[in-house]
């Protein structure tokens, strides 16, 4: 990739590459609708039960709005179920037979990705999941704007 390429277009790029393969991988053993980003929420939904997607987002990791948008998508392929919590605000998220169906692909996919980045941490300088961690936990003490904003000279920011 050329010099000029930033940050965040890298980690893109290895993301894509990352989850492309495992979508080519579902495609191929004829799940073509199901997402590399549907695993966590499939095994929080094992573990934990039916979840509101407030509680969902936390168990997995990730924003009210990406959990969310996650679950639309699988409501949309059929892999989930939405109803009515005690709040009527909160729905909550279930997992449907065809999900419960999927669910030996989906452990032998999540099995096999784990050994696969096993196999490509032992090709880098240090673990992915590990230099990833530290920028999560890094980004929380400090956020990014704030760190761009420092590095700002007082004669370069627009006045």
């Amino acid at each position: 990739m050329p010099g000029y390429t930033g940050l965040g277009t890298l980690l893109r790029h290895v993301h894509e590459l990352m989850d492309g393969a495992i979508a080519g991988i579902y495609a191929d053993w004829g799940l073509p609708e199901y997402r590399p980003r549907f695993s966590p929420v499939v095994r929080a939904l094992l573990t934990e039960g039916p979840l509101a997607i407030r509680d969902l987002a936390s168990a997995v990791g990730v924003t009210h709005s990406a959990a969310s948008q996650s679950v639309e998508q699988m409501r949309r392929a059929g892999f989930v179920t939405l109803s009515k919590g005690a709040d009527a605000r909160r729905r909550i998220v279930h997992l449907t037979d065809k999900a419960r169906a999927a669910l030996p692909a989906i452990e032998a996919e999540w099995e096999a990705a784990e050994r696969a980045v096993q196999a490509l941490d032992a090709e880098l300088p240090m673990p992915l999941e590990e230099v990833l961690r530290a920028a999560v936990e890094a980004l929380k003490r400090q956020g990014f704007r704030d760190r761009i904003e420092a590095a700002i000279p007082d004669e370069r920011r627009p006045r």
